[in-house]
């Protein structure tokens, strides 16, 4: 899987990148299987508004489901879809994929 917001931020593990940044849909590229396997992808954010004060707990961004193989979440069907620019002193965002036993 590869994540990248704004056509050039590509997200990696441990680098930091900022909530203004990351307000908007990445484009989430999906590199294994094939067109007959499908993908749940889910995006959460565990601490907000931020890791010092979680007062509202988790905030859920996406869940796409039935994303094919080879493909980006944009071949998926959106069930849930919210995303906001929010004052945070750190955004940590959670993408969660998995492989679906069948569509």
């Amino acid at each position: 899987m590869s994540v990248t917001y704004n056509n050039n931020k590509q997200v990696c593990n441990g680098h930091e990148l900022y909530p203004s940044q990351v307000n908007t849909k990445p484009r989430v590229e999906i590199h294994g299987g094939d067109m007959r396997t499908f993908f749940t992808l889910v995006m959460t954010d565990p601490d907000v508004p931020g890791p010092s004060d979680p007062y509202l707990r988790e905030h859920l961004h996406w869940i796409v489901t039935d994303i094919p193989g080879t493909t980006d979440a944009s071949f998926g069907k959106f069930i849930h879809s919210i995303i906001e620019e929010r004052e945070r002193e750190s955004t940590d965002l959670f993408l969660l994929l998995n492989e679906q036993e069948e569509k």
